[in-house]
């Protein structure tokens, strides 16, 4: 399983969005989410369809975070033109982690 990492820290486990339909479908028909969610080639989401409100961490090419949004259901982000990909997670999860625009993250294979 894939962990989400921030500097020497794990902050979540990680799933990873890659084929064109997982990106398109990301979290819509869940009803909750354990850990973070990955959407790699992204610089937008929406949240029309889903049941609970999300933080969303925009990534730059490094993995550097350039953003951080809450987004409730309904709604569509505002794409950042710089991001590369993007960390879907239960709205406050990133506050919890510590993250911050600056912090770069990496995806780990073992904790």
């Amino acid at each position: 399983m894939p962990w989400l990492a921030c500097g020497d820290r794990v902050v979540a486990s990680l799933e990873v969005a890659r084929t064109r339909s997982e990106r398109r479908r990301g979290l819509l028909g869940r009803d909750d989410l354990t850990g973070a969610l990955l959407i790699e080639r992204c610089r937008s989401v929406h949240t029309f369809g889903m049941s609970f409100d999300i933080d969303v961490a925009y990534l730059d090419a490094d993995g550097c975070v350039i953003d951080i949004v809450t987004m409730p259901p309904g709604r569509i982000g505002r794409p950042r033109l710089a991001a590369r990909s993007v960390i879907e997670s239960r709205a406050g999860a990133c506050e919890r982690w510590g993250l911050a625009v600056g912090d770069t993250l990496d995806v780990r294979l073992d904790a």
